[in-house]
């Protein structure tokens, strides 16, 4: 296996100490057996390590949840999402009631479920409570077209996950999907910022004044 994949032996006996990679079936005192399974989730704990930027506690934590399969999986797709992405820690304490309540008349404007409590609410709450507290209460404005975005984002998401096979296959594309798609997200946010600020604010020659990758110095 350590040939195939690329990934030394005394990493892989690690991963196995740790719990991470199940142990091969014995074929002598001293000797293993590694199929096609311990390939896929060897190639999916490099992928957390190094695209992921995850910890062996944290990935440890998301195999965990990959590896249960006594719940459905909506439900399993809500809990790997959010051990791979958890909830924003912008903001502290306790989100204000109008921001409370702006995030529970999104839901209902969107026919979205999201219950008091919930991680990502109380997390969308706490970032609308520290645009007030910075004196930018008028950037709960923007939400609607936030979660426009958000719903292509979720649709694309989800047509990446079906299609794959087992629920092993599905749960592990969407630790992949997470992961990359945050990354990939955010650099085409950062492109389209870019694009869009040159629209409105003019930047003489095409892609000339940029701060990001344009050829200019932003200044």
């Amino acid at each position: 296996m350590s040939r195939r994949t690329g990934v030394p032996v005394p990493t892989i006996k690690y991963y196995v100490r740790e719990g991470l990679l199940p142990a091969g079936e014995l074929t002598s005192p001293n000797q293993a057996s590694y199929g096609d399974a311990h390939e896929r989730r060897l190639r999916l704990i490099r992928s957390l390590l190094g695209a992921g930027g995850l910890s062996l506690a944290r990935i440890g934590e998301v195999l965990s949840v990959v590896d249960d399969t006594s719940q459905p999986v909506h439900k399993l797709l809500g809990e790997v999402a959010g051990a791979v992405a958890p909830p924003s820690a912008v903001g502290g304490g306790e989100p204000s009631e109008k921001a409370r309540r702006t995030v529970a008349e999104l839901a209902e404007r969107r026919g979205w479920s999201v219950p008091p409590g919930s991680p990502d609410g109380d997390a969308l709450a706490r970032t609308l409570s520290e645009a007030e507290r910075l004196g930018h209460e008028e950037f709960a404005g923007a939400l609607d077209a936030y979660a426009e975005a958000a719903e292509k984002v979720a649709e694309a998401d989800l047509a990446y996950v079906g299609g794959r096979g087992t629920q092993d296959d599905v749960l592990e594309s969407v630790v992949i999907g997470m992961v990359l798609g945050d990354a990939m997200f955010g650099s085409l946010r950062r492109i389209a910022q870019a694009e869009e600020s040159g629209r409105i604010y003019g930047v003489g020659e095409k892609g000339a004044g940029r701060g990001r990758g344009g050829g200019g110095s932003g200044r």
